[in-house]
């Protein structure tokens, strides 16, 4: 798979529920997440206690949420989506079992995203309706590193994981 995005965007939330903060760096840490996020720090919503390759950290397409916003007349930003990194002109939905690179730091798709009824309840908008099969990745940090807001995100390897 040929394709060559950019991360727009970083956000975390220290715990569960609380807003989404813009950063324009972060540390991504082998193994645990974003540093600061509430899943590295086993404060997030669905955590039992200890760190899962599906919440390390989670990444939304640009064009997802502008599809979203137009085809179900939503005025949503990257913070109500409760993902971690912006991207575009990336495939996320085809990195299941996939390494890429965000910048320097190496991520591996684990599953989709999809969003649930906690961020309809959150944000008081059809979240799940209108997000449903484009609400992005959960990915586990291969290789930790700083991220960067302009960062190119570019393919490892094609072969699943």
């Amino acid at each position: 798979m040929i394709y060559q995005g950019e991360l727009l965007a970083i956000r975390i939330s220290a715990n569960a529920g609380e807003e989404m903060e813009s950063r324009s760096n972060m540390e991504a840490i082998e193994g645990e997440g974003l540093r600061e996020d509430r899943y590295a720090n086993c404060k997030g919503a669905f955590q039992k206690g200890k760190i899962t390759r599906s919440q390390q950290v989670t990444l939304i397409e640009e064009e997802a949420i502008q599809s979203a916003c137009a085809d179900y007349e939503l005025d949503v930003e990257h913070a109500t989506t409760r993902r971690n990194l912006l991207t575009s002109g990336v495939p996320l939905n085809h990195l299941v079992g996939v390494e890429f690179c965000v910048g320097d730091v190496r991520l591996r798709g684990v599953k989709l995203c999809e969003p649930c009824g906690y961020l309809d309840r959150l944000t008081g908008k059809k979240m799940v309706e209108a997000f449903r099969h484009r609400g992005g990745l959960r990915a586990e940090v291969i290789s930790g590193g700083m991220l960067r807001v302009g960062d190119p995100i570019v393919p490892v390897s094609d072969e699943p994981g």
